[in-house]
């Protein structure tokens, strides 16, 4: 007899890789939609991995609303880069978690009458 501990029968990969994907489903894009998209971000500035997040995300929400991924590009290439920050961090926050959102800050520039006069 050994000490050592017996050798479970089940195979823990094959359990650990069936309980990690339990509530999800495989999704599949053509690759040209995939491309398209992640091209998309990474041409309006954002870095390899967030564009590859973010274009995950929308079309994953392009598929759930049967809206084509083309359209969506159209309609956002039209935005300016504060407009699809704004757009872009509504789809994100709708994707996760409510304790998890995001947000962004815009700074007000404007020199109003009232901010220059000091009363002393």
């Amino acid at each position: 007899m050994s000490s050592l501990p017996t050798t479970p029968k089940t195979n823990d990969k094959n359990v650990t890789e069936f309980f990690d994907n339990y509530f999800t489903e495989k999704l599949s894009f053509p690759t040209n939609e995939v491309d398209a998209v992640i091209g998309f971000f990474q041409k309006r500035g954002f870095d390899e991995s967030s564009s590859i997040s973010t274009a995950t995300i929308l079309l994953n929400q392009a598929k759930l609303d049967n809206v084509k991924v083309f359209e969506l590009l159209d309609t956002l290439k039209g935005l300016d880069n504060i407009q699809l920050s704004s757009v872009v961090t509504e789809v994100l926050n709708y994707n996760r978690l409510r304790t998890s959102t995001l947000g962004f800050k815009l700074s007000a520039d404007s020199f109003t009458v009232e901010k220059r006069n000091v009363v002393v």
